[in-house]
């Protein structure tokens, strides 16, 4: 399923990580596991954040993803199911059967 994954980090927690250079591995590697089709990094309400849009195969896997961001950056964390124009589509025509 094609999700959505928002993370507002923590700003001393993500100060600490940019001095002791954790904060680029951290990314790195979440980037490596995720294999977004879209990530973006940018400031939102203030604080440092990302996004990322991937396919989570199963929701068990969501441990993995949200522990190091909430552990390491103090992430406060969202994920919620997205679609692209394709899957709108697809999914309108189904209800007109």
């Amino acid at each position: 399923m094609r999700v959505m994954l928002r993370a507002q980090l923590d700003t001393q927690l993500a100060n600490e990580a940019i001095k002791n250079g954790s904060l680029p591995k951290i990314m790195q590697s979440l980037t490596e596991q995720l294999k977004p089709e879209a990530a973006y990094f940018g400031p939102c309400e203030g604080k440092r954040s990302c996004t990322f849009v991937f396919d989570m195969q199963d929701s068990s896997l969501l441990p993995s993803i949200a522990e190091p961001l909430f552990e390491s950056l103090g992430a406060k964390i969202e994920i919620q199911p997205v679609m692209n124009t394709e899957d709108m589509q697809k999914g309108l025509a189904a209800l007109r059967g």
